[in-house]
């Protein structure tokens, strides 16, 4: 099935991404058929490790985030000269690639779900689902903040947990707390919304 080790990442060309200089963006992509690949702890920390060293190699500003069961969103401002795309194959690549070495070692028979049957008959494993996901550019301050608590709320809006602190996988404990217990927040560049 497919060949060892390759790992398709979506198509870019079907999600048109603004890369204007000091626009944040909230992102938002998808597990391949949209499959809780997410129910497992482990891959929520492949996610957070690949999001950490993607910041090294792309740097950009976390501002939140949230792992769903079969999608992922994130709040981040690129810093200058860099591009979504490639924050988003810093991180989406290295995910996919121990995913599936994960899988064909421990779990070969999951493979079928990460199955994609091309016409011409060949078969490549994804993690993600294809096409670029939604990509939304945020220019003020108010439409930042409010993303953030769309973000932090989705577990609850979901009915996976009563409240959002209750969610493990999001950067709102972070927030609440001011500690940084999966990833760093970049707290320090947040915008400051007036009153």
């Amino acid at each position: 099935m497919g060949t060892p080790g390759k790992v398709i990442l979506p198509h870019r060309k079907t999600c048109k991404r603004w890369d204007h200089p000091w626009d944040a963006h909230a992102i938002t992509f998808s597990c391949f058929h949209r499959q809780a690949f997410f129910s497992r702890p482990r891959a929520c920390r492949w996610f957070l490790d690949a999001l950490d060293h993607a910041r090294a190699a792309r740097p950009f500003d976390l501002w939140g985030f949230v792992i769903m069961p079969e999608h992922v969103h994130l709040l981040i401002l690129p810093r200058e000269g860099v591009t979504i795309s490639s924050i988003l194959s810093a991180f989406k690549q290295p995910v996919a690639k121990r995913a599936l070495v994960w899988v064909r070692r421990y779990a070969p028979d999951f493979l079928e779900a990460m199955a994609d049957c091309r016409p011409n008959g060949r078969v490549i494993h994804r993690f993600w689902l294809r096409g670029g996901g939604y990509d939304r550019n945020l220019r003020s301050t108010s439409d930042v903040h409010e993303k953030l608590r769309y973000i932090h709320d989705n577990p609850v809006r979901r009915g996976l947990v009563r409240r959002a602190e209750d969610w493990p996988w999001s950067s709102f404990r972070a927030w609440q707390s001011g500690m940084d217990d999966l990833i760093r927040i970049d707290r320090e560049t947040f915008p400051i919304l007036e009153t």
